[in-house]
């Protein structure tokens, strides 16, 4: 028969930000356990609540299948003597079976007679396998774990119960003092311990005790609810998807409820006022139809509506107090000016093993006008980039930056504009910590842009020298993010960006300047060059470009971001092209042989005089027509030559003996060659692209 399965986990409240990914990785854990174990289910549903998280599992089979194998042993000559007697070996190997020597035959495995024993295993009952449900619930990992009473287990929370519910049957195991029974707890404040007769009641009966156990019926409910508000008053609700996540995981039993503020607090910047109610309060803001913020916010109890304009009048009191603390900085923030909370900067650490933070602007000071003349940027937009290098971490040591961290950037912008900078200082200000996540947002504008890239470098650069250099998942300064930032701006902006020679030119430069901090930082070009070719063919797996292509385009000797980038999209559009495989074939054929070459830049050219056949001369023609201009074309172009060499390859490798015995035609024959692989290098090292016919 068809077995129904109910697994809870009952604990004290869990963060919200780890309900969902955890009971997501309780269902892939008990999925696979059961796979593992020969246990057939037709599925699993989920439920999961900030105090429970729980799996009901359907058409679990009564049993595992039962196996018959035949299992090898050692071979005859060592199982018996020359009399035929068993051997100790024979004798313990049928006995690690479970058998006897009696059950022991011999098969031929290619022309040598091998001991078998022919066993038939038994299935474990359902219920048997279920109890190894302890050691997946065990078996878990939490971004944060604890300990608690005498125990050394470490867990997300207390556990405070446990039912597992086979059918109508209890199902016996033991977590630290908790064993498994039939009782679930219903809302903290409302319901009541509940007793299941089976497993199939689960939801019905928590709900009986103010607990909507599924998470996604549980969302459904607060977004009707918010939606009624919202319609009742006329306003509009930004239902941020992370924030709806966040507070569906604090509550059991949800009651939306609107509050409002004084309409005072309305000038603050929006920015405050948003972040006041969203990321500290747990608040949906409320706007006009003209996306205009009103003094009103919408919440969501645990609970039912009783008594709730306590409840709305404490929320109230809390926001206004924070609203309060946010419009005292605000104030007080205005009076003073950019340049003396610059000059604070100088007592600012950006890492005591660096620099302060207010000498990190002076590096990117220096970094932002070397690239911005790289990348074409005009007089006026260098003039509002070095403007924006000077100030851009003022606001860290303002009042409202320290009491809302998570403005900063936005404040800058905010306190610059009322301090009279130029709007494109005061956006890059904002700007420049973009992109805050791997695949957030990227800065609009050019300046902007500019001084996230440089920024970036620089923390990457100085962190590299200081000796604190990412490691495995080891990533304290998200290095690795930034690093992937500065490749989507140069990808996203199309900036030329040759990694060595920037990184070369600045430190020169800062040192010139005298602003260079007391690192090497010379010695960490190729680490930081190669961390950041990482990220390169991070950006070009996310876009689908084939994994042996991304290492061939970033293994070659051009270190252009953008290059690296448009060579490994030009492959991926070549690959299935008839042709690919010959081209491809010929220029991989011309980097093997060349590496027998060993020339300086300086001694690679090439005698007329001593070719010996037709191949030579027209190889050695067609290359230099490929080589002109070749550097300062596009990858597609340089593909297109590559590609038109195929044929005068070929007929050279034909016609020529390459490591001939006279040296000066063998030497001859390779410098040849070597000018040759430089201009397929340019493109990538295409010896690691994986062809196929």
């Amino acid at each position: 028969m068809a077995n129904n399965f109910l697994l809870e986990i009952g604990l004290e409240e869990i963060p919200a930000h780890v309900v969902t990914p955890s009971i997501n990785q309780l269902k892939k854990r008990a999925s696979d356990y059961l796979k593992d174990q020969r246990i057939t289910f037709d599925q699993i549903k989920t439920f999961s609540t900030p105090r429970r998280l729980t799996l009901y599992i359907t058409g679990l089979a009564d049993k595992q299948p039962d196996i018959d194998k035949s299992v090898k042993g050692p071979a005859k000559k060592i199982a018996q003597d020359t009399d035929g007697n068993w051997t100790k070996a024979a004798i313990g190997f049928s006995r690690g079976q479970g058998a006897t020597t009696d059950d022991i035959t011999f098969k031929e495995v290619k022309g040598t007679d091998y001991v078998f024993v022919e066993k038939h295993i038994a299935g474990k009952s359902v219920d048997e396998v279920l109890t190894g449900m302890k050691d997946v619930i065990t078996a878990m990992t939490f971004p944060t774990m604890m300990k608690w009473a005498k125990y050394s287990f470490e867990y997300v929370r207390p556990i405070k119960w446990l039912v597992a519910l086979l059918n109508d049957k209890v199902i016996p195991f033991t977590i630290l003092d908790v064993s498994t029974d039939r009782v679930t707890s219903g809302h903290r404040f409302l319901g009541k311990d509940v007793e299941l007769a089976n497993a199939d009641e689960y939801e019905e009966k928590l709900t009986q005790q103010f607990v909507i156990a599924d998470a996604k019926k549980r969302k459904e409910l607060i977004v009707k609810q918010i939606h009624k508000i919202a319609e009742d008053n006329d306003w509009q609700i930004n239902l941020d998807p992370d924030l709806l996540e966040e507070v569906n995981n604090l509550v059991e039993w949800p009651t939306a409820f609107a509050g409002k503020f004084n309409e005072k607090y309305l000038k603050i910047p929006d920015e405050v006022l948003v972040t006041s109610m969203k990321d500290h309060q747990r608040f949906f803001y409320v706007t006009d139809g003209n996306g205009t913020l009103l003094p009103h916010f919408i919440s969501v109890r645990n609970g039912n509506d009783y008594d709730i304009q306590n409840v709305i009048a404490g929320n109230e009191k809390v926001l206004t107090a924070r609203l309060e603390d946010a419009m005292f900085f605000y104030e007080e923030d205005q009076k003073k000016t950019i340049a003396e909370d610059v000059e604070r900067l100088k007592k600012v650490s950006f890492h005591d093993k660096i620099s302060t933070m207010f000498e990190k602007m002076q590096r990117v000071q220096v970094i932002s006008n070397y690239l911005g003349k790289q990348f074409g940027f005009s007089d006026k937009e260098l003039e509002d980039e070095q403007r924006a290098a000077e100030i851009y971490k003022f606001d860290l040591v303002t009042g409202m930056v320290g009491e809302f961290a998570e403005l900063q950037g936005v404040m800058g912008e905010k306190y610059a504009l009322l301090n009279g900078e130029a709007p494109a200082v005061a956006k890059a200000i904002s700007e420049h910590y973009m992109p805050i996540s791997a695949n957030g947002a990227l800065p609009a504008s050019n300046v902007g842009a500019l001084l996230a890239v440089s920024d970036k470098l620089d923390s990457i650069l100085t962190f590299f020298a200081a000796g604190m250099i990412p490691s495995g998942s080891n990533d304290p300064y998200a290095l690795r993010r930034q690093a992937t930032g500065i490749v989507r701006i140069v990808a996203d902006k199309k900036w030329n960006f040759d990694l060595i020679d920037t990184l070369k030119a600045i430190i020169n430069l800062q040192d010139e300047k005298q602003v260079a901090p007391k690192l090497d930082q010379a010695g960490q070009i190729t680490a930081v060059s190669d961390f950041i070719k990482d990220r390169i063919k991070q950006y070009l797996d996310d876009l689908g470009i084939r994994y042996d292509i991304s290492d061939a385009v970033t293994s070659g000797s051009q270190t252009d971001i953008l290059f690296n980038i448009s060579s490994g999209q030009v492959l991926q559009e070549q690959k299935d092209d008839d042709a690919f495989k010959s081209i491809i074939e010929s220029l991989t054929r011309v980097l093997r042989i060349s590496k027998k070459g060993h020339f300086k830049d300086n001694d690679l050219v090439v005698d007329g005089s001593l070719f010996e056949n037709e191949s030579e001369k027209v190889l050695n023609q067609e290359v230099a027509s490929a080589a002109e201009g070749y550097y300062e074309i596009s990858a597609k172009e340089d593909f297109d030559r590559l590609s038109g060499l195929k044929d005068a390859i070929n007929a050279y490798f034909d016609a020529t003996m390459v490591m001939d015995k006279d040296e000066k035609l063998r030497d001859n024959h390779l410098r040849q060659l070597t000018l040759l692989s430089h201009l397929i290098l340019h493109l990538g090292d295409l010896d690691k692209l994986v062809v196929k016919g």
